[in-house]
Parts: structure tokens; C-alpha cells; sequence
């Protein structure tokens, strides 16, 4: 039911109309856990619930296109874990740096999300070999002011990285360590905010990387979030103006958002977090 072609939008230019926000997402046809590659996938192989799968996924769209404009890329089989868009790369305005993932089992994600940035008019920019790099998983815009990007190594993507995408995209680049196997990705444990501010969970980093974010974000507007809301994916979350939509968050945590004027918009989806993902892995900004 959701396979076939979609009709490509051209990337923006200088001569567009801006758009507010726009997301990629893609349909959960094929998705299943049929291997290992995070603590997540334990004990979950063929264990997922398609129908359960794709009524989440719906209903996380609806949520999204109440506040962006969704594009979707087509489903395809043999690539269970393509649904997790944020992976295919990391978008700066009309340029495109395609992921190249540290797993053989996602590898073939690779050409799909090329083409379709390539034929959506995107400048394909890809890093040198042979590095890993697993995109807006691992690559996060801070959403002030600021020309900077959070970058997250030490599981998925190369330290060697950050100097690269300094490089190519003009913009600075802080490397954060991940050292706790379940936040394999920068996404599943930090989400820059709106006006410079943090939702994210410390433990899941080293010192270096906890000082570093300390030293350009000060206290007041940072959120850290208690392990079980870690282990919810509360910071896996979309910040769209002044809804955040997130699997689950606690009431503490919404208190919290809420005095930042955030209205949290809670979304199950626990069938995705069988693979280690929730909303923001489920999504992918073409609006940096």
C-alpha cells in the first residue's frame, strides 16, 4: 500500500518560496528486525508487529503534517531499517551528505537515498573514504543562532568526521563522544531546541563531550532528562515551533518543556523502538 513513485518537490533555492518546515519520512512497508546491530534489537528479531508498525507511523505523519510539509521516500524491500530516514545523510540547504553506514546491513540504503536527493535537484556531497558517517542520526544543527553542528562519534559515525563537515559545509562542528551502547546515535540522547536550548541525557556521553556542550550551553537552558525517560526516547524528538512531538515523555519532563512553552505531543511508538528508534529517527529535516 505504499509502494511507488512520489512526485519529487525541487530542492530550495534562492528563488523559492520559503517553506516553515519539511520532512522526509518513509513508509514502513518493509520494516522488521531481522538482525543485530544495536542493544535495542535484541530479543526482537521477527518479532515486530506490521499492522501495529504502520498504524504508529500514520499516525506520527498525521502529527508532522500538522506543522511540516512531508515528503516521502518509497519503501523498499530487503531494507527494513530505510523507514529511519534521519539516517540517509545530513541536508544543509540545497546540499545533500549521503550517510555511509558502519553495517554491511545497511549499506544498500545508500544508492536509494542518493537518487532521491539527487532527482529532487540536491548537490550530492559525499565525504571521502572511508569513513562512516550515519547522517542526521549522528549530526544534529543547533537551532539558535549559532553556525554550529553537534556531532556525535564513537558507536555508528568517525571522529574524522567533524573536520570534514567543517570543511564542506562552513560551519563548526563540536564532536560529542557516545559511550552507552544504547544511545548509538546522537539523536536517541540529545535535541537542540528552539533559541540555542538542550533536551538530552548526559550519561550517555563522556566528560570531554558533557564539557564541551556545558561550555556553549549554559545551565538555565539545558534540559537533562532522567534515564527513564532517556530509555522512553524522549530527546529521539521533533521540535516544530512550539509543538514537540516524541514517543513518551514523563510529567516532570512535560512540566519542564511546557515552561519553555512547548506543548508536548506524545506519539507511541514502542513497535520502533524494538529496532532503536522513535520520532526523530523516523524523520529526516529538509528544512536546515
Amino acid at each position: 500500500m505504499f509502494a511507488g513513485e512520489v512526485t519529487l518537490p525541487l530542492a530550495a533555492n534562492d528563488d523559492s518560496p520559503a517553506v516553515r518546515h519539511r520532512l522526509l519520512l518513509c513508509a514502513p512497508e518493509y520494516f522488521a528486525v531481522d538482525y543485530v546491530i544495536n542493544p535495542w534489537m535484541a530479543g526482537h528479531v521477527h518479532d515486530t508487529d506490521p499492522a501495529r508498525a504502520t498504524s504508529q507511523w500514520q499516525a506520527l505523519q498525521a502529527q508532522l503534517a500538522a506543522h511540516a510539509e512531508v515528503d516521502l521516500l518509497a519503501p523498499a524491500p530487503g531494507l527494513p531499517d530505510l523507514v529511519f530516514t534521519a539516517n540517509a545523510g545530513l541536508v544543509q540547504g540545497n546540499t545533500f551528505v549521503p550517510s555511509r553506514f558502519r553495517h554491511a546491513e545497511r549499506r544498500g540504503e545508500e544508492p536509494l537515498c542518493i537518487d532521491w536527493f539527487r532527482r529532487a535537484g540536491y548537490r550530492i556531497r559525499p565525504l571521502p573514504e572511508p569513513l562512516h558517517f550515519e547522517g542526521a542520526g549522528d549530526a544534529l544543527f543547533d537551532r539558535g543562532q549559532r553556525r554550529l553542528l553537534w556531532m556525535g562519534h564513537g558507536h555508528r559515525s568517525d571522529a574524522a568526521v567533524a573536520p570534514e563537515l567543517e570543511r564542506m559545509l562552513d560551519v563548526d562542528v563540536v564532536p560529542l563522544r557516545l559511550v552507552d551502547a544504547r544511545f548509538y546515535h546522537l539523536d536517541t540522547c540529545f535535541c537542540p531546541l528552539r533559541d540555542g536550548r538542550l533536551l538530552y541525557y548526559p550519561a550517555a556521553f563522556d566528560e570531554i563531550a558533557q564539557s564541551r556542550i556545558a561550555s556553549r550551553i549554559p545551565a538555565h537552558m539545558r534540559i537533562a532528562v532522567e534515564e527513564a525517560d532517556a530509555l522512553a526516547f524522549a530527546c529521539n524528538a521533533v521540535d516544530l515551533d512550539d509543538a514537540i512531538v516524541l514517543n513518551r515523555a514523563s510529567p516532570a519532563l512535560r512540566q519542564a518543556l511546557a515552561a519553555w512553552g512547548y506543548r508536548t505531543v506524545e506519539t507511541p511508538l514502542d513497535e520502533f523502538l524494538k529496532s532503536g528508534g522513535a520520532a526523530k529517527c523516523l524523520t529526516l529535516r529538509l528544512d536546515e
